[in-house]
């Protein structure tokens, strides 16, 4: 093992699910072994049994349905605004003075902290939900595109110009090819966060959802339910994020060698 040398495909996979049973085997000898209380703490079997209980016969698959309607529709908003403002501000620098000081600044506004606005402006129906994942995914993804589009290689710029393009044919051909790999990366990290304001959004006057869930069983104590629910959450993230991978490996390839 030495500084940033690449595993093969089949030592990654074997180490990443190497740490999932060290886990689960802590979590087990913690519960079974007397060391936790199965009140603070549910024991791996329980949770299972309670997870099945949920999907079989108290309809949690709706739940689920709706959170990830709810993450895909406020990230799909989001950036569809965000990825046209983003490259503009990085390929004119007017754009970006004027803009650059509100996205930096809205940025570190919490989402969470305008859910009791969102409320009073649009109720505790889907638009407040879409509202917050929008506002955590929006800014993010406007100062990250800007960025990347900006960062675009100068030779290559004048090369083009040099060239006869024009300034959209600039825009076109060099900046948005050059920055798409790094683009791609961002949406698959931004969707990640996306995840987190929605489970937030569902903890406040929501009716469904894997978040209205959690809240139901913090109140009967079902560490059970709630522990289920935190992994199903992890878990569509995960298969999220394996498939943005694959779907940007295969994209371009070029870009990802080694990753």
């Amino acid at each position: 093992m030495r500084p940033l040398m690449p595993v093969s495909p089949r030592t990654r996979v074997a180490l990443g699910v190497a740490f999932f049973v060290v886990f689960v085997g802590l979590w087990a000898l913690a519960t079974f072994g007397g060391f936790v209380s199965k009140t603070f703490l549910a024991d791996p079997l329980t949770m299972l049994r309670s997870g099945w209980t949920l999907l079989t016969e108290m309809g949690f698959i709706g739940d689920i349905g709706m959170t990830v309607w709810r993450v895909l529709g406020g990230f799909a908003i989001a950036a569809a605004l965000a990825l046209p403002l983003g490259v503009a501000m990085g390929a004119y620098k007017p754009v970006e003075a004027f803009f650059e000081p509100f996205v930096s600044f809205a940025r570190y506004l919490p989402a969470s902290a305008f859910i009791p606005l969102l409320i009073l402006w649009a109720g505790i129906g889907e638009a407040q939900k879409l509202a917050v994942i929008f506002l955590g995914s929006f800014f993010n993804l406007v100062l990250i595109v800007a960025v990347t589009v900006g960062n675009t290689r100068r030779d290559l710029v004048e090369a083009a110009y040099t060239l006869g393009v024009s300034d959209t044919g600039l825009i076109r051909r060099v900046l948005l090819p050059g920055a798409a790999p790094e683009i791609a990366e961002t949406l698959r990290m931004v969707l990640g966060w996306a995840w987190t304001y929605v489970i937030v959004a569902e903890l406040i006057g929501a009716s469904s959802g894997i978040g209205h869930m959690i809240t139901d069983s913090q109140a009967l104590l079902a560490t059970d339910q709630i522990i289920f629910g935190i992994i199903v959450i992890g878990l569509i993230g995960l298969a999220s994020d394996l498939a943005a991978k694959a779907l940007n490996r295969w994209l371009f390839p070029w870009a990802l060698l080694g990753r």
